[in-house]
């Protein structure tokens, strides 16, 4: 067997990225309903981004009462909640998997691979993954809001490996190339494969230290692929 296990990204790899207008017309609607400028709460929003990804804003809720308190904007809880639901639909909304995603994890598991998945992500992605029909098929799932840690951290791949009971030299990691996870993974010493999808919609995806063009390994296009590379 080439590899013990298999690591994957989220947002880009199992399930599509959004675009940068949606993402922005999900805040401006945010803005609105909180009477707050729209420019400038987009902007602290943008701003917050590691905050959210690491932990240190724990929730939508507390999100938008720092940014809000930011703006000097004062708005009723009840509006306060509106805004939350809003963040909570979106996510609700992408974590809808790939064609071949579900399949390809089934595949994996079923001929002896391990799965994990690390994925940089804010407290909506946990709070609702056990909703999601990704919730049983990982080993390990690494949500970088709840361990404090974000990609290209290397803690967060070692924290994968060791979750799964494997070294790092035996994971082959598969991603979109936002976060820099690519050379991320490969620092540590696991297998990274940058996956492009040639279907993917019209639009900027709302990619995030992205490595896309830069990166000089190996790419694949399907996620079905990944049944052949580890052949």
């Amino acid at each position: 067997m080439k590899y013990q296990a298999v690591i994957f990204d989220l947002f880009g790899t199992l399930i599509r990225n959004i675009t940068v207008e949606e993402y922005e017309v999900v805040l401006r609607r945010m803005a609105t309903v909180l009477s707050a400028p729209q420019d400038d709460f987009a902007r602290l929003w943008h701003g917050t981004f590691n905050h959210r990804c690491t932990g240190i804003l724990k929730s939508p809720e507390e999100n938008i009462e720092y940014v809000c308190r930011e703006l000097g904007v004062s708005a009723e809880d009840g509006r306060k909640s509106e805004a939350a639901r809003m963040r909570y639909e979106q996510t609700i909304r992408m974590l809808i998997p790939l064609p071949g995603a579900i399949e390809t994890l089934r595949r994996l598991r079923a001929e002896g691979y391990k799965t994990g998945l690390v994925t940089d992500c804010s407290e909506e992605t946990p709070s609702i993954w056990n909703e999601t029909p990704f919730a049983h098929l990982f080993g390990v799932t690494i949500f970088s809001c709840r361990v404090g840690l974000k990609k290209p951290d290397p803690r967060i791949y070692y924290l994968a490996a060791e979750g799964l009971g494997v070294m790092t030299g035996a994971c082959l990691y598969v991603g979109d190339g936002s976060s820099n996870e690519l050379t991320g993974a490969s620092t540590v010493g696991m297998h990274a494969v940058l996956i492009r999808d040639p279907q993917e919609e019209s639009g900027v995806p709302h990619r995030v230290e992205a490595e896309t063009e830069r990166w000089k390994g190996p790419v694949i296009t399907s996620l079905e692929e990944v049944l052949e590379l580890v052949k």
